[in-house]
C-alpha cells in the first residue's frame, strides 16, 4: 500500500479554491463544522460514491477531511483501490480550527463530540461496567475483556467497528434535510 499524501493545514488553506473537499465524518459531526466548501460523504458510503468521485479527480485534485486525519487517510486507501489519487489533511478539522481557521457552522447547528472522543467514552464506560458488573457477576468481566481485545484489534487494523455503530446513533446523523448523500453526489459529479 502506497503512503497517503497529507497537507498541513496551512497548505491546504492556501489551495483551498483548487480542491474537491470532502468530509468524511458522520453527518453530526459534519454539521458541528467543517472545512469551507467540503461536501459530506461519510466513510461507511464512500464505496457508493466511488463513480462521483472519480469524476470530481479527473478535474482537479481530492482532499479528504476528518476530525484527526485517521478517517480521511482510510478514505484515500479507499479511493486508491479504486484509482482515484486524493490527499489528507493533516490533524483534520482539529489541526485547521487550532491554527485558527474558520469552520463552517450551519445555523442551529447542534455540537457533537469527535467520534474519537464518543469512542472513548463508550470503550471506558464499558470496561468499567463490565468490571463493576464483575464484582457480583465474575462472568461479567468478559464484556470488559471484549472491549480491550476490541480496541487492541481496531488499533491493528486502523479499523473501528464501535465508530461505525456510534456513527448510526441519532444525535450523529444530520436532520434529513441536511443529508441528501444522493444530492451531495450529484454535486461532486459536477
Amino acid at each position: 500500500m502506497t503512503s497517503t499524501a497529507s497537507l498541513s493545514p496551512a497548505e491546504a488553506a492556501a489551495r483551498l479554491a483548487e480542491f474537491t473537499v470532502v468530509d468524511v465524518r458522520a453527518p453530526g459531526e459534519y454539521a458541528s463544522g467543517h472545512v469551507p466548501g467540503a461536501l459530506n460523504v461519510p466513510l461507511d458510503h464512500l464505496p457508493a460514491a466511488v463513480s462521483a468521485l472519480k469524476s470530481a479527480a479527473a478535474r482537479g485534485p481530492l482532499l479528504m477531511v476528518c476530525a484527526s486525519g485517521v478517517r480521511s487517510t482510510r478514505a484515500c486507501d479507499i479511493l486508491a483501490v479504486a484509482d482515484v489519487d486524493a490527499m489528507t489533511l493533516s490533524g483534520g478539522t482539529s489541526a485547521w480550527e487550532k491554527e485558527g481557521r474558520a469552520l463552517d457552522r450551519p445555523a442551529g447547528a447542534r455540537t457533537t463530540w469527535p467520534m474519537e472522543r464518543q469512542v472513548r467514552l463508550a470503550a471506558g464506560s464499558l470496561v468499567v461496567a463490565g468490571l463493576l458488573a464483575g464484582l457480583r457477576f465474575p462472568a461479567a468481566r468478559w464484556v470488559s475483556a471484549g472491549v480491550g481485545s476490541g480496541l487492541v484489534f481496531s488499533a491493528v487494523t486502523n479499523t473501528c467497528g464501535m465508530a461505525a455503530a456510534l456513527s448510526k446513533l441519532p444525535y450523529n446523523r444530520a436532520p434529513r434535510s441536511a443529508m441528501d448523500l444522493d444530492a451531495t453526489l450529484r454535486t461532486i459529479q459536477g
